[in-house]
């Protein structure tokens, strides 16, 4: 990529957020409302109340169970769905309790999983790991349904089984399908991550939001928000720039046929 390139992708991407804060700026220049919060209040307090040691105290938790939970969904949905996208038999037995269970939001379990496993970080943990489990999951089944039955009868003829199919056919075929799973979970293990902190917790980004807004600290109450956002940001940053690598074959195929035709 040439640094020409690469600059009017960042001016590109920077743009709208620039006209957003502007026109934000503009809009609350001369308003007194204490609710309504101000740019410059904002970047104040993420330097005077979070940068320091709320970091550590709050934000670094939040990312310990996201990590946790989500690696965990990305693992389990993946096992999960070839095994089950391999056969005919198990999908139907299962089809029908994944509906079930795919149908009750996550969020509605949250008591429940405070009452059975408790208030400590195991609760949120799985709370995210369930609801990051089926967008993963799903993909990887239909992603191991629609491999080419071309190579699959090939990969028999030739004898090609157990490990070895797993790992230089069915896993490669599937990773288009897998990684959108993935792109689909990682806001949903963010908005988790967050609702599972503001009930029954000492620590967190959901929890300190929460107390912020309870003791009537908006502006450091806006701020923790703004950090979710940055959050998110980064995270799909970090996601498209693996995906990338692990799909750079599939990428190059598109781009050749797009040229061809």
């Amino acid at each position: 990529m040439t640094a020409r390139k690469f600059l009017t992708r960042v001016c590109m991407a920077l743009a709208l957020p620039i006209i957003i804060v502007l026109v934000w700026w503009v809009g609350t220049v001369d308003d007194t409302n204490p609710f309504v919060p101000k740019p410059v209040n904002i970047v104040t307090d993420l330097v005077t109340v979070w940068a320091g040691p709320l970091v550590i105290e709050q934000v670094v938790p939040s990312l310990y169970r996201l990590a946790i939970g989500f690696g965990g969904a990305i693992i389990g949905g993946v096992l999960l769905g070839v095994l089950i996208g391999s056969s005919r038999v198990v999908r139907k037995l299962t089809g029908p309790l994944f509906e079930f269970v795919r149908a009750v939001p996550p969020p509605v379990l949250l008591p429940v999983l405070l009452l059975v496993i408790g208030i400590d970080d195991r609760s949120k943990i799985f709370l995210i790991f369930l609801g990051c489990l089926w967008p993963i999951l799903l993909n990887t089944i239909d992603g191991t349904r629609a491999v080419d039955q071309v190579l699959a009868d090939t990969t028999r003829t030739y004898g090609i089984a157990g490990w070895s199919r797993f790992r230089y056919f069915v896993l490669p075929a599937s990773m288009p399908r897998i990684m959108t799973g993935i792109r689909l979970a990682l806001p949903i293990a963010i908005i988790l991550m967050v609702v599972s902190e503001m009930y029954a917790a000492i620590d967190g980004l959901g929890y300190q939001i929460m107390l912020f807004k309870q003791t009537f600290q908006t502006g450091p109450m806006w701020a923790g928000i703004f950090i979710i956002g940055l959050i998110g940001i980064a995270l799909s940053v970090v996601f498209r720039v693996t995906e990338r690598r692990v799909l750079g074959w599939y990428f190059g195929q598109r781009e050749v046929e797009s040229s061809e035709r």
